[in-house]
């Protein structure tokens, strides 16, 4: 059984965001390198693999996962 992917933006020094659907494990290792400092980040995606500059990192946002419908 595939495990569930959580919506995660990943934004940059400069502007550019990339999004991401990640497994919650992947999440908690983002999470910890970005305290760590630890750069480049490796990131293992259905897309392909993601290497991430931590130091140009400006925020992550994580989906909180509820689901709505509405405008």
């Amino acid at each position: 059984m595939a495990s569930e992917k959580t919506s995660v933006e990943i934004g940059f020094d400069g502007g550019q965001v990339i999004p991401a659907r990640l497994t919650g494990d992947q999440v908690k290792s983002l999470r910890k390198a970005i305290g760590s400092g630890d750069s480049p980040h490796e990131i293992e995606t259905e897309e392909g693999v993601l290497l991430i500059d931590l130091g140009k990192v400006i925020f992550v946002r994580i989906s909180s996962g509820a689901k709505t419908v509405g405008f």
